[in-house]
């Protein structure tokens, strides 16, 4: 069997191609390999041609003895035909695309550099004199015209013009090309137009002005490349690349009108295809996130002038000759404030010696001592001419602080740790430039916040840029904020200096306290009235082993704002004078916000902190977001991998108690059975219709309870604890709780009474403690989270209404006489002062005494029933 086949995401080039192909092999079968575009689609019903178009699941693959290949060389972006590749099966191609290492190779093989296939294969035809119909010259007129932007693209050869004015001759439509390729746009391609082109940001790369666009799709169709014409169209773009996050991918579609930016070859270095102007590709398993900087990485490869040494290198090089002795060499680099230098005799390196070797050598006495005996020798050198790539292992791979550039020879200059961060500090800058429209906060901020806070951060601002700082508030601040939601917890981050100095100045003038925490390089004011604001340098973040605690290093706003969470607390904003209130949104949160969607930014996110995962269930309750599908695919393979265990209890227990403090705390539970996750907790907690009706049940009995103003308040979320870990028994309580840290005299209290607590519920449930004052004795003791945990337990309308008598009425019943008083009906101090007491509050407690004058003649007959004999 032959079988014409092409790319997975054909157009009209690859259908005109198929059905020129055809006529060159008229036996072979016509198959798509992939989705075909809705316009396309409709474009083939429209022609009534003399043979079916195949759909491949109708194909028989070890039927196939030869694949021929039109506009395509990939065999990955071949669907299922990839499989035949290299076995045995006879390979023809037919393409316009420039030559590539990973091309299919086939044993008959027509490439050439036209502005589309089409036109490649209209000229066999034209030269074997094929009779070519009206309708067949239309396709192949659509064809063309669509890849060479009806012969105007850049990529356009004379040779489209040849095989256009061929095509005319043999009767192509002109007006039904331009209906083909004339689309009307969806609702749907409108509103996501307009979401690529706010979400346009533009790079300049070699010179070049580049347009990347984002945007989400449910279901990706092949029709958004109409799109990209439409926007390149609106805004006179040279070069755009869209970014599509559907589902558990990222598709890239890329056009370019300039000769600068060859889209194929940037489509082909992320495992796509195409060609100079018009390209694509689909990045699997990535966020939108890592897929865009995966992105930039491979245009700025293709497009950027490759950088050598000598662009990044230090000039003039400050050397050492190799007979400086060592206190010398110590003090030339302190006058010229370096750690290294090359060791150099006329130009010529023969070492490198640094200020670490020269401070311990002249602390052991050998300050008098040559430089050539204690430099280092083996070291590496680059040229001028050395790329940047190169030199980056050189330094970051081979850890070499140091490097001397050469040049015929001689040390022309030298490349420090330094310089290299200056260039990634670059590469930075032009990742980041941000959304063209920048948008400004501080009247939201006046309308959200109170005016104390607003005058607050723009202190912080005025601060640092006394400081020569830049200073933001990020974080959920931020998000709530943008969700119109109250929250004055404010997290504010320094970038370009250190957090702990900032904060101890700013505590200054504001007469707040600093609380620092060294490692972290982190720090909380406390101002006067108890209110708190956390300052933290801007950092990166790095984990050891999976669950560990983070280390953390010094790094720019945009680096620390990565290792956040999920992309809604990505946010910042400006605080310094001149662009406060400005908003900074590298990663596209806004966008997530009013789609109500929660994503990570990478796929390790919930390896490293496991605890995310969790964060993850909460926020999607709390917000009412969804949890992306390629996020959940994550969760789920997280708890695969059981990096769960690694994770320390306090850490677990501070997720697990800040769910349990939010409204939708049964909701959040539930998603953490359905994920896999509650059982990580404790693998005996179980969940169903019946857990979660007594979970609601003790949460409206601590609102019961709240609503009756009592002084002693509750610790909700230990009671809802207890609800969750109910079916746990007394052993398996202790063993989460010690996993779990669980720390603090009251919550060990607490925890310790649920045994005792248990056992007065099977006694009241029997029947037992009638009686007011049995009731009060039998629970006098425990504490009053195990007395609501209890109601809400309780199955007999008898037992509730005892328990919420004593908790509402019993539990603060007092007698009305003191020791003084009793003293006075001569009750003297000691045991029979307490018997007397007791017996009052019993009485008191079932109804016997009402009333002070009921207790002195209870009392006066108490004392004379004793005949004298207690409290003489």
């Amino acid at each position: 069997m032959e079988v014409i086949t092409s790319h997975t995401n054909a157009d009209f080039d690859t259908f005109a191609s198929m059905i020129a192909a055809k006529k060159l092999y008229p036996e072979a079968r016509i198959v798509f390999s992939g989705s075909l575009e809705k316009g396309l689609k409709e474009a083939i019903e429209s022609f009534r041609l003399p043979y079916p178009i195949d759909r491949i699941r109708d194909i028989d693959l070890d039927a196939v003895t030869r694949l021929i290949l039109v506009d395509t060389r990939h065999a990955g972006r071949i669907g299922p035909f990839g499989a035949l590749i290299n076995k045995g099966v006879d390979i023809h191609v037919y393409d316009h695309h420039v030559e590539d290492k990973d091309a299919v190779r086939g044993s008959y093989e027509v490439i050439k550099p036209y502005g589309s296939s089409t036109t490649v294969l209209t000229l066999i035809l034209k030269d074997k004199s094929h009779d070519i119909t009206p309708d067949e010259a239309t396709i192949f007129m659509a064809g063309i015209y669509e890849d060479t932007g009806s012969l105007s693209y850049p990529s356009t050869t004379g040779s489209d013009f040849d095989a256009a004015k061929f095509l005319l001759s043999k009767g192509a439509d002109l007006v039904r090309v331009s209906a083909l390729l004339k689309k009307e746009l969806t609702p749907e391609e409108v509103s996501l137009l307009n979401e690529f082109l706010h979400s346009e940001t533009s790079y300049t790369i070699g010179g070049t002005e580049i347009v990347v666009s984002e945007g989400y799709l449910e279901r990706y169709t092949g029709d958004i490349a109409t799109l990209a014409h439409r926007m390149m169209d609106i805004e006179s773009m040279g070069s755009l690349f869209l970014l599509v996050d559907s589902e558990d991918r990222v598709h890239v579609i890329a056009r370019s009108r300039t000769p600068k930016v060859d889209v194929g070859k940037v489509a082909r270095a992320i495992g796509g295809g195409g060609h100079s102007t018009a390209a694509s590709a689909t990045l699997k398993g990535m966020t939108l996130i890592e897929a865009k900087e995966t992105l930039l990485s491979a245009i700025r490869s293709f497009v950027a002038p490759e950088r050598s040494a000598k662009d990044i290198m230090s000039y003039p090089p400050i050397t050492v000759p190799p007979s400086t002795v060592l206190k010398d060499a110590i003090e030339l680099m302190r006058r010229y404030g370096i750690n290294a230098a090359p060791v150099a005799r006329n130009g010529t390196v023969q070492g490198v010696i640094t200020r670490q070797v020269l401070d311990k050598a002249v602390f052991h006495g050998l300050g008098e001592a040559a430089v050539s005996d204690y430099m280092t020798t083996e070291i590496d050198t680059v040229t001028d001419s050395t790329s940047v790539d190169e030199i980056r292992e050189k330094v970051v791979g081979h850890g070499q602080r140091l490097l001397p550039v050469l040049k015929d020879r001689k040390v022309v200059g030298v490349i420090t740790r330094t310089d290299l961060l200056k260039l990634l500090q670059e590469e930075l800058r032009e990742s980041s430039t941000g959304p063209k429209k920048v948008r400004h906060l501080s009247k939201l901020m006046h309308e959200m916040l109170p005016s104390w806070v607003v005058e607050l951060l723009k202190k912080a601002g005025e601060t640092a840029e006394a400081e020569n700082v830049t200073v933001y508030a990020v974080g959920g601040f931020v998000r709530d904020l943008l969700l119109r939601r109250e929250n004055l917890d404010i997290d504010i981050v320094v970038e370009g200096g250190d957090g702990i100095a900032f904060a101890t100045d700013f505590a200054k003038k504001q007469k707040a306290r600093v609380k620092p925490h060294l490692r972290f390089r982190t720090a909380v004011l406390v101002f006067p009235d108890g209110f708190k604001v956390d300052i933290a340098t801007a950092r990166l973040e790095y984990y050891e082993r999976p669950a560990a605690l983070p280390t953390v290093e010094q790094s720019s706003l945009k680096l620390d704002l990565y290792r956040r969470d999920f992309i809604i607390n990505t946010l910042a904003i400006a605080l310094n004078p001149g662009k406060f209130g400005e908003l900074i949104d590298f990663f596209g949160a806004q966008k997530d916000l009013k789609e109500k969607t929660l994503r990570v930014l990478h796929n390790l996110s919930f390896v490293e902190d496991p605890t995310r995962a969790l964060r993850a269930v909460r926020f999607s309750e709390k917000f009412d977001f969804r949890i992306s599908k390629h996020t959940l695919n994550l969760i789920k393979n997280a708890v695969k991998l059981d990096v769960f265990k690694e994770l320390s209890g306090p850490r677990l227990l501070e997720e697990l108690k800040n769910i349990l403090e939010e409204e939708t705390a049964a909701k959040c539970v539930k998603r953490l059975h359905e994920l896999g996750l509650l059982r990580l907790i404790h693998p005996n907690i179980t969940w169903g219709v019946e857990r979660e009706i007594f979970f609601e049940r003790t949460r409206e009995t601590l609102k019961w309870h709240e609503l009756l103003y009592t002084k002693e308040k509750a610790e909700e979320w230990l009671v809802l604890f207890l609800a969750l870990t109910d079916e746990l028994n007394e052993e398996e309580l202790i063993v989460l709780v010690r996993r779990l840290m669980i720390s603090g005299k009251k919550r060990m209290e607490v925890l310790s009474a649920r045994k005792d607590g248990l056992k007065a519920l099977s006694l009241l449930s029997s029947g037992g403690a009638r009686t007011n004052s049995a009731l009060f004795e039998l629970l006098e003791g425990l504490p009053l989270e195990i007395i609501i945990y209890l109601l809400a337990k309780a199955g007999r309308e008898g037992v509730k209404k005892a328990l919420s008598s004593y908790i509402t009425r019993l539990k603060y019943t007092e007698v009305s006489l003191k020791g003084a008083d009793l003293k006075k009906l001569g009750v003297r101090e000691g045991p029979f002062m307490g018997e007397v007491l007791s017996v009052l509050l019993k009485k008191r407690l079932d109804g016997v005494l009402s009333s002070r004058e009921d207790e002195e003649a209870f009392v006066r007959e108490y004392v004379k029933g004793r005949k004298g004999t207690a409290g003489r």
